[in-house]
């Protein structure tokens, strides 16, 4: 994020212009550092000799005329990013010219050599504000306009833009502003429709191309030439079309932007950008080596979560990043609406997002910084740490339980109509909901304030009686919430009482229940026999956690977590065990006992794969400090176990040995390790390929097996992106203070790009070596508001939160947060982020406690 444009600029900026049309002209024939950008805005201003500025960042401005008028360009400031535009006309035209600069942290046009073969690639970025790291434009959503474009790149190059090409010109040579240069092509993109700079994307370089057509859309896929061969576009293409005919179906208004493009970039960012027509994607979503389905069912989460932004965020947009939700949490919820509906995964889908998103939301929703989903973003710095599991997760888990409330007709129909009104547009909640209580016939207004506009999450408990027969006397359902955030709201919510029969935890009752206050009683199961496992919020109805009482508890923890058929029970029961855990009412080494005892049950891999990440760090970080030793013993010995009787091939079977492998710590099973990595002790079917061995080495680097040769080896086998990536997150894990020391110095150095700097972050912060991280505690609270002013965002966001020293697990680093608050006052975003990292702390010091009190 370029600048920092606060929402009282841009609402003026708003009021005072009208933007037309931007004609942009880029070189990227000149050089490895910079790229000519020239930019023509046609726009009108509602106050003739008002002075406004247009936005560019780190660019050198050779010209700039405003209606035919030099400007002056030393009034550029390259660090604020903004050029003065003083005495504005009616009708106005604005031409800058200028050198801007490529980028290496993922924000603005990223740059990237391939190591394998040295061809360049570029990807733009420019959510949430970074469109004018490329070209000067006004770089807020709600002055939305046409985008026309012409590029000049190499001959072997592709270029692709929000529209298709409709002229692309060969020249033999050309003359630049440096000379004679290479042969190249002309690019030319028409105007698109209006649509918000954010949204514009440039991709350019000699990717290979996958073509396909559905229903009248040209598709393209699209990828380095050193990964092409990894491309499994069928399974793309066939969820692609999966989720046009769903939206088409469901929203009845066609994709509105002509072709649609999917382009697999590298070093980017974050998991996909809705660029309009121009869909980016992280790279690792293209499989060089066997992934387990869960990755297969993540791809296709992210494909439709941006599919379904063409139509909320792209042809429909927020007028302020305040309400960044209304792209974000529907993007989610409608995706897992289509996976669910018209994908292979089914209603699996739902148990995935029960597991994986609200755990997500449940977390962040937790911490100091939790916030209404329709938040108070006062300026773009706000907005940079608001991506989170609110504005996903939490918000598409409250419009799960609305369409509950309202109905999925009534709901679907809302949103047609909403697209109707507003299709080009911006808008606010109040448009949504406006449009919802049209075809709902409901007024929404009560249920925004308790959901929308407040913070927290609550917690639903049973409170029951039992006659001397095991017969329920009385049934309540008792809801909390803190102090601090006091809002007890109404929730929907099914109630299952599950029951041992031949073997199996069956549903014996099901009520179906609002749940209004602090108690409400439910008269209906009354009588009924009390059942192995009471299951509050059944069926995934509603946001809160919910808590199980004791008997429930002690069935799962007994081996009932296997009993189940459904998954989605187990998945919900899951989650109750991992927040129990979490809030300290459950010890870390039952939370451990049920995993060992229950994982071999679950069939559904992605529950698998995330229960058994957070038995890991359960005890890494959760278990009293004298039992973690014998926790990571327990969980190594159980999945070497699994790992001998799964079926080889299987997603279990790889699942088990990465889940293996990041617990194993003694010479024993880091013996076995090496085994798996020198094929002397691989078990039958298992895949050691090009990133299992990244794995596999990274594991006995951290425990003192492998060292830096063997590093230098793995990487000559392995001399691509991704192996560089692994090589440096494995030189980072070396346990010698030099090694830290050696890699603090890369890290603080602002050298590395943004995907390096991640995965040697990821090396540094080993929770098998918190000795060695010692000395770093005290040197990030030196450093980090020198990074967070010199950075740029997303790289000063990986810092401060990758280096906080969270593994640094005492009262005092809690103290020393603070202090460094009370001392320096940082800016609004790097306190959030800084006062999540203590909380963390203080909330694994609970559970610690806990875990010690269950000796």
């Amino acid at each position: 994020m370029a600048g920092n444009l606060t929402r009282d600029e841009a609402r003026e900026r708003a009021r005072l212009l009208t933007v037309q049309s931007y004609a942009v002209e880029l070189d990227l024939t000149e050089g490895e550092e910079r790229f000519e950008s020239i930019t023509t805005v046609h726009f009108t201003s509602s106050q003739p000799g008002a002075d406004t500025f247009i936005d560019l960042h780190g660019a050198h401005v050779r010209s700039a005329k405003l209606n035919g008028v030099a400007l002056d360009v030393s009034t550029y400031d390259e660090e604020k990013g903004r050029l003065p535009l003083p005495g504005l006309a009616e009708q106005n035209v604005l031409r800058v010219d200028a050198d801007a600069s490529y980028m290496r942290t993922g924000e603005g046009l990223h740059r990237f050599v391939d190591p394998v073969d040295q061809r360049v690639y570029l990807h733009s970025q420019f959510e949430t504000a970074d469109a004018h790291r490329m070209y000067a434009c006004f770089d807020q959503p709600d002055l939305k306009a046409t985008f026309e474009l012409a590029v000049l790149a190499p001959a072997e190059w592709e270029v692709v833009s929000n529209a298709a090409p409709d002229l692309v010109e060969e020249l033999e040579a050309h003359e630049g502003r440096h000379g004679t240069l290479q042969a190249a092509r002309r690019w030319h993109f028409p105007a698109t429709p209006v649509m918000s700079t954010y949204i514009t994307a440039l991709i350019a370089g000699p990717y290979a191309v996958v073509r396909d057509e559905h229903d009248g859309i040209p598709l393209g896929i699209y990828v380095r030439k050193s990964l092409a061969e990894f491309l499994d576009a069928d399974n793309i293409f066939e969820v692609t079309k999966q989720g046009f005919d769903f939206f088409h179906r469901v929203f009845d208004v066609r994709y509105p932007f002509g072709k649609y493009d999917q382009l697999f970039v590298p070093e980017f960012n974050a998991g996909a950008m809705e660029n309009a027509g121009a869909v980016t994607f992280l790279e690792d979503y293209v499989f060089r080596s066997r992934v387990t389905d869960a990755m297969v069912e993540r791809r296709a989460e992210t494909i439709l979560h941006e599919m379904a932004h063409m139509w909320f965020g792209d042809l429909v947009t927020m007028r302020w990043w305040d309400d960044l939700w209304l792209n974000e949490s529907f993007a989610t919820y409608m995706s897992v609406l289509c996976q669910a509906e018209a994908t292979r995964w089914g209603q699996g889908a739902w148990t995935t997002f029960a597991n994986v998103e609200k755990a997500w939301a449940y977390r962040q929703d937790q911490l100091p910084s939790t916030h209404p989903i329709a938040a108070d973003i006062p300026d773009m710095q706000a907005v940079e740490v608001n991506f989170d599991g609110i504005t996903y997760a939490k918000g598409a888990s409250v419009l799960k339980q609305l369409v509950a409330y309202v109905g999925l007709d009534n709901f679907l129909a809302g949103v047609r109509d909403y697209f109707s009104e507003h299709a080009w547009g911006n808008t606010t909640l109040q448009d949504l909901l406006t449009a919802l209580e049209r075809t709902s016939g409901r007024d929404l207004s009560s249920w925004s304030k308790e959901w929308l506009e407040t913070s927290w999450v609550n917690t639903l408990r049973p409170s029951f009686t039992t006659d001397d027969e095991g017969r329920f006397l009385t049934f309540d359902v008792l809801q909390e919430a803190p102090q601090e955030h006091p809002t007890l709201r109404s929730h929907r919510v099914a109630i299952g009482l599950y029951s041992m029969v031949d073997g199996v935890l069956t549903r014996t009752k099901r009520v179906e229940l609002d749940v209004v206050g602090a108690r409400t009683a439910v008269p209906q199961l009354v009588g009924e026999a009390q059942p192995d496992v009471v299951l509050v919020n059944d069926d995934d109805l509603t946001y809160a956690k919910i808590r199980l009482d004791e008997r429930s508890l002690r069935t799962l923890v007994d081996g009932g977590i296997t009993a189940f058929i459904d998954s989605l029970p187990r998945a919900l029961c899951w989650s109750a065990a991992w927040d129990m855990t979490r809030d300290s009412e459950m010890a870390t080494r039952d939370y451990v006992k049920l995993v060992v005892s229950g994982i071999d049950a679950v069939k559904d891999i992605t529950v698998v794969q995330t229960v058994l990440r957070q038995a890991r760090l359960a005890v890494q970080q959760y278990a009293d400090p004298a039992w973690v030793g014998e926790g990571m013993a327990e969980l190594a010995r159980a999945l070497r176990g699994l790992v001998a009787s799964a079926a080889p091939g299987s997603d279990h079977q790889l699942a088990y040995v990465n889940a293996f492998t990041s617990v194993a710590v003694s010479a024993e099973d880091l013996a076995f390790v090496k085994g798996i990595l020198d094929g002397t002790a691989a078990p039958e079917g298992l895949a050691v390929d090009a990133d299992l061995r990244w794995t596999l080495t990274q594991a006995l680097v951290s425990g003192g097996v492998l060292g830096a040769a063997d590093i230098d080896a793995e990487l000559q086998r392995d001399a691509t992106a991704k192996g560089e990536r692994s090589a440096a997150m494995c030189r980072a894990s070396i346990p010698t203070p030099e090694a830290k020391a050696e890699t603090w110095s890369a890290i603080t150095g602002g050298t590395l790009s943004g995907a390096v700097l991640r995965s040697t972050i990821g090396g540094f912060m080993d929770p098998n070596h918190v000795e060695l991280l010692e000395p770093y505690g005290e040197k990030y609270f030196d450093e980090v508001g020198r990074i967070w002013k010199e950075w740029t965002s997303d790289s000063a966001q990986n810092f401060v939160i990758g280096c906080y020293p969270a593994l640094l697990i005492r009262p005092e680093t809690v103290a020393r947060t603070e202090d460094h608050i009370s001392a320096t006052q940082p800016p609004h975003a790097l306190r959030r982020l800084v006062l999540e990292g203590a909380d963390g702390i203080s909330r694994a010091l609970r559970a610690r406690e806990k875990d010690a009190s269950a000796v």
